[in-house]
């Protein structure tokens, strides 16, 4: 049974490495296109956290252009040439995000900080988010190196062989 669950496992977990990358990224792509389409049609239900956090700026003017942001973040993953300006935009957007739990304590624990309400769990769990982006960067920031790498080498060989 032991031998069973092992070769199951490990079998399982090389196609994980292969792709586990990849669909880390299509779910932020997911999350990002679809929460900021909320946003864009006004559906948002982080709506009036969002409003009380940027209060200086008009909600119906800032919270659509927030989404379209979200969106652009979202589009941004699709294309491999974007991610690395993309996962700068994903961080910072996410700094702007925690900033919540400055500007909005009392909304965001019930007991600080141990009981978060539902409002801190919706910000929490861009933790989540920041590590997938984090593993993002380095995967594709790996895949840029190798490339520059060999295209260097081929270059040099190129270049001894005229």
């Amino acid at each position: 049974m032991k031998t069973t669950f092992n070769s199951f496992y490990f079998s399982l977990s090389d196609k994980i490495g292969k792709h586990g990358v990849y669909l880390m990224r299509m779910a932020l792509v997911i999350i990002y296109i679809w929460f900021g389409l909320l946003k864009i049609f006004g559906l948002s239900p982080a709506g009036d956290m969002v409003a009380k956090t940027v209060f200086w700026l008009k909600p119906e003017f800032f919270i659509p252009i927030l989404g379209t942001c979200e969106v652009c973040i979202g589009l941004g993953l699709l294309f491999r040439k974007l991610i690395p300006v993309t996962i700068v935009l994903l961080l910072l957007h996410m700094t702007a995000t925690l900033s919540t739990f400055f500007i909005l304590k009392s909304s965001c624990f019930e007991i600080f900080p141990y009981e978060p309400t539902l409002a801190g769990q919706y910000i929490i769990k861009n933790i989540v988010l920041v590590a997938g982006a984090l593993v993002i960067a380095g995967k594709y920031n790996e895949d840029y190196y190798t490339a520059m790498s060999l295209k260097k080498e081929q270059e040099k060989f190129t270049a001894n062989a005229e």
